[in-house]
Order: structure tokens, then C-alpha cells, then sequence
């Protein structure tokens, strides 16, 4: 498949696919990196789409950069890719994943899309940090006060992150936008992707078995047979 390598404001991209008139902004998740995109791609491919992957800061060719995947950064940095694949493409749809749904989502609050596939996204950032706090046996007065805890499994908790998180929950969107959740996910808050799915008018499909990152062979058949689905249901609407 026809692939070219190149810098968005210092951000590296990879696109994959024939010339076409629209694309996929694919997003990784933590510890993920652009190349992740090459089964999606194909799939997409054989709908028209192209895909466009990038490495959030940190991960992939920028895995020695110091602030890791902070969203300040990884915002405005989603919102350089997504303005220019506006005007490179006459449309545009996001493929994320975990984290990089919630940035997407942010990013691309005032942007008119195609549409969005979403794989295990975490739609209530601040809600999956309370619950590692609780864990932790920390009260969010003590980590205002420290501002920084490393806990006992070596998870890191951040009252600026927290703060950031508390301030930009994922919104309510009003285009197409599939969703694929696993019934063991332990980061996911199933509620809360409900909760916005009705309020958004988004379509959820469930893996019972599945976990948070897609991986088995099993989990992987199941994720392509969705995306399959997904994207058909996609070419529709558009």
C-alpha cells in the first residue's frame, strides 16, 4: 500500500492509502505509536479513506521527549493535524483509541466530521482518576497539596492533570460516531460511554469478553468485523 512519511509542526505523520478525497485521523493510545494503523488502513482503504497516523508526544519517533502525553500539549498539537487534514482532504473522520479518543474529542470540538470510530475511549477522564486515587488511599486535598504522588504500583498522579481533566470533560457531539467497548475493561467507565452515547446519538457495540486493549487474536477478529460494519455504515451516511 502506498505510504508517505512526513512533518505536521514537527509532528510526525504517516499516511497510508491511494490519493482519495477523505480520511481518517487515526489516534493511538498509551504506549501506542502511528504505525498501529496499518489493518485499520487497509479496511479503510477498501472504503476510500485514506489514514492519517500521528505519534503523540512522547510515543513512537518522539518517545524521548520529556513531558510525556500531557493533553495541554497533545491538544493543541491534535488541533495543528486536524486543521490541516481540513484543508488537505475534502472531509474528515477520527479513528482513536483509550486516551486518544478524549483528545480527539477535545481537539476536534468545533469541527464538522464524517465521523468517528472510537475503540475503548475514555470519555470521563476525571472520573478514572478518582478511582486510581481511591486506590491509592489519596484524598485529592493531599494530592493539591503535593501535587505530584507516585503510587505504590508506580502509577503517577497529577493534581494539574487531574484539574485539566475536571475542566474538559468530552462533550456531547451531534455526527455519526461508533463506539466498541470490551465487558472487562477495567479503565473504561461503561456507564459514562453510555451516558454519551445517548446523549450523542452514537451506536455501541459490546465485546463481553474483550478487555481494554483489543489484542487476542479473538479480540482483534472481533475489532475488524466492527470497524467493517462501522465503516459501511459510515460510506451511508456520508
Amino acid at each position: 500500500m502506498r505510504e508517505e512519511r512526513l512533518e505536521i509542526g514537527g509532528i510526525p505523520v504517516l499516511i497510508r492509502g491511494e490519493t482519495a478525497e477523505k480520511a481518517f485521523v487515526m489516534i493511538h493510545g498509551r504506549d501506542g505509536c502511528k504505525e498501529e494503523c496499518r489493518d485499520f488502513s487497509e479496511l479503510a482503504a477498501s472504503r476510500g479513506w485514506q489514514t492519517a497516523a500521528l505519534d503523540l508526544t512522547g510515543h513512537g519517533e518522539r518517545r524521548g521527549e520529556r513531558d510525556g502525553l500531557v493533553p495541554w500539549k497533545a491538544v493543541p498539537e491534535l488541533e495543528t493535524v486536524t486543521h490541516w487534514a481540513r484543508c488537505r482532504w475534502k472531509s474528515f473522520a477520527l479513528r482513536a483509541v483509550s486516551i486518544g479518543a478524549w483528545l480527539g474529542m477535545l481537539a476536534c470540538a468545533d469541527e464538522k466530521l464524517a465521523g468517528a470510530l472510537f475503540v475503548s475511549p475514555l470519555l470521563d477522564m476525571a472520573g478514572l482518576i478518582r478511582r486510581m486515587m481511591q486506590r491509592a488511599g489519596v484524598s485529592e486535598e493531599r494530592l493539591r497539596r503535593e501535587k505530584i504522588i507516585r503510587t505504590a504500583t508506580g502509577e503517577e498522579l497529577s493534581w494539574l492533570y487531574y484539574e485539566y481533566a475536571r475542566q474538559h470533560p468530552a462533550s456531547v457531539w451531534r455526527q455519526p460516531c461508533e463506539i466498541l467497548l470490551a465487558g472487562r475493561d477495567e479503565l473504561t467507565d461503561r456507564g459514562a460511554v453510555e451516558k454519551f452515547a445517548t446523549a450523542s446519538g452514537a451506536r455501541v457495540t459490546v465485546m463481553e469478553t474483550g478487555e481494554h486493549w483489543f489484542h487476542t487474536p479473538e479480540q482483534t477478529a472481533f475489532m475488524h468485523r466492527w470497524e467493517e460494519r462501522a465503516l459501511a455504515r459510515l460510506e451511508v451516511l456520508s
